[in-house]
This record gives structure tokens, sequence and C-alpha cells, in this order.
């Protein structure tokens, strides 16, 4: 049988402290194995309790949560999963950038159904970071502060892409960086991303991307035209679709339902460039947990169009890619950093 993992939960909320290890004693494959009521003790903790998985809120007294992930990543990196309330999304990004793997949302109350969400989130990030590689992870953060080379999409080449899918999950944000800082200004395709990300917090992630992009890059909203040299990132809490309207292709959005596993769905929005654009359309899927996108990516695959996935070489989390590659639906298995001059090759130019 295979032992639990090891949980220390680091929070300054009594509440969060109680109800944190409340929510994970119901996986048996879990442990909570101590908790902390600031980062000074957490320190204490774990040099004590060994933890595997570290749950941490960041605004706390004597020692907050950006400079324990500091220490911790340089002493002892461990997994750390951030728990934020939404006002805070801000400082959730700060955190992934400073090697913590993975978030969850604070609930605005126990009885709201954000709740439920939230307990699986937590019990799902958790268990999955037991696959996690964080060595991956800090390689993939170093390689996001490489300034991108502005490169001109090759000519010669015979694929005709117009739309290009991006999806991802744990070790998202750093993946989506690396790729998306390396696209030119006059990239000639648009590029839309689904990112399992809870609600709340895509916005600032969409600015937080933009700000180091040459092209523009925005949360998406219901009506916007798709359309070159700009990427939309789907809210979190909804799935993402496209129809054509005349000459346009125009962004759908749909609330997810309670029964969604992953939201947003990589497979809906893959599945949904496929049908509007056919063999001009390009999938790629990243780093996260689970079977997302392998279906979708297979739907491009059969419209013919091209389809890339991280390999297991800089995936902080295999599973997502290594569905696809099951799938049959994997046309290139590339590390992260080789993905942005593949796509930029085998996209025309415009003219």
């Amino acid at each position: 049988m295979t032992a639990p993992v090891r949980v220390l939960v680091v929070d300054d909320s009594a509440l969060m402290r109680k109800l944190i290890p409340q929510i994970l004693a119901n996986d048996s494959s879990i442990q909570v194995v101590g908790t902390a009521m600031d980062g000074v003790f957490g320190l204490k903790k774990i040099e004590e309790l060994r933890p595997q998985v570290i749950t941490l809120d960041l605004e706390m007294p004597e020692m907050d949560g950006f400079t324990f992930l500091r220490w911790l990543m340089a002493n002892r990196p461990t997994p750390v999963i951030i728990v934020s309330s939404y006002a805070d999304s801000k400082t959730v990004f700060k955190a992934l950038e400073f090697g913590a793997a993975e978030f969850i949302a604070k609930p605005p109350r126990i009885s709201s159904p954000e709740y439920q969400t939230m307990v699986r989130d937590l019990l799902n990030k958790v268990k999955a970071m037991k696959s996690l590689r964080l060595d991956r992870l800090s390689r993939n953060l170093e390689m996001v502060g490489e300034k991108p080379q502005k490169k001109k999409p090759a000519s010669g080449v015979n694929f005709n892409v117009e739309a290009v899918g991006i999806g991802s999950s744990t070790g998202g944000p750093s993946a989506l960086k690396i790729i998306l800082n390396k696209l030119p200004a006059d990239f000639p395709a648009g590029v839309a991303i689904s990112q399992h990300m809870p609600k709340g917090f895509t916005a600032s992630f969409a600015e937080r991307l933009n700000k180091s992009s040459m092209i523009r890059i925005k949360e998406a909203r219901d009506g916007d035209e798709f359309e070159p040299g700009k990427a939309l990132l789907c809210p979190g809490g909804s799935h993402m679709f496209f129809r054509r309207s005349g000459e346009k292709v125009i962004t759908v959005l749909r609330e997810r339902k309670t029964t969604d596993k992953y939201v947003p769905s990589v497979d809906i929005m893959m599945a949904s460039l496929a049908e509007v654009y056919g063999s001009m359309a390009m999938g790629i899927v990243l780093t996260g947990m689970g079977n997302d996108g392998a279906t979708g990516m297979l739907d491009i695959k059969k419209a013919g169009g091209y389809t890339i996935v991280e390999s297991e070489e800089t995936a902080v989390v295999f599973g997502m890619p290594s569905e696809v590659i099951k799938a049959g639906a994997a046309g290139r298995v590339l590390p992260v950093s080789e993905i942005p001059d593949e796509i930029i090759r085998l996209i025309k130019p415009v003219g």
C-alpha cells in the first residue's frame, strides 16, 4: 500500500487551520502531519515533520508567506499550494513566480457554492503534488526571465494555421509565459488559452502575461473577435467556444456546470477550434494532471490540424501531455523551450 502524502498547513486563520485538515482527512491517501499559525512556526514544523506538501497562506504575522516561500525554495524545496482570497489575486502570481506550484481560492463562506469547488480542488491538487517535478518548475521559472527574441515566421512551410489553442494546468503559468513571450508582435494567428484556474484570478493572470508579451493578451469576453496577433485567456469558471459570424470568428463563453471535472475545459476549446478552423487549427497541450485535452487534440488531428505536446523532459506534471500521446493525438513532443520556435516555424506569415 502506498504511503499517504504528508501535508503541513501554514495559515494564520484558526478557521483554515481547522477546515483544511478536516477536508484532507476525507481522503485516506492524504495525511495532515501538522499545522502552523505563521511562517516562523512553519519553518520549525518543517524540520520536525518533513512534510511532502505545504498549504500556505500569504498574509501572516511574524513571517509572511513570501519570506517563508523564499527560504523554503532556497533551503528545502517542497511543493507549495497557496491558499488565497479572491482579493489577493495579484499576489498569488507573484508567489507562483517565487516557486509555489499551485493555488486554491478561499471561499467567501462555507455555505457558498465556492466551498465545494475549494474542497474538490484542494484534494485534487494535493494528490497531484505526488507526481510534480519541482526541479522542472524551478528550471522553467528561470527560463521565464530570459528576454524574448523577435523572430519572423518562417516562409516555405506547408501549414496555413489561423488558430492556436493552448491548454495547461499545474505548472502552466510559467510554461505559458515561456511560449507567449517568444511570439512576435505580428504573429499571424489568433491564440486561445485554457488554463485550469479558479474564477476571479484569470483577469490578473492575463494582465501579467500581457506585460511581458509582444502580442496582446487579455481575458476573453463573450463576443470578442478572435483575430491574429491576439491571445484570449478563458475566464476561470467558464468554458470557451468559437463560432463564425460572417467573415469573423466570435468567442462564446459558457458557465461551468457543477458536474464539470476540468474548468476551463481544454477539450471543449480544442474541439471548437477543430470545428471552426479544421486543418488550419493547431493544438498544444502543456503540463498538468489528468486527461483534459486528449479528446480535443484528437479532434484537431482528425481535422488535419497540427498538434504539439510538452515532453516529459520539462513538464512539471506529465499527466495531460501523456494522455494526449496515449490517445495517438500528439504530432510532435517537444520540451517547452522548443515549442515557440516550432510554432513560428510552421505558421506562414501574412501575405
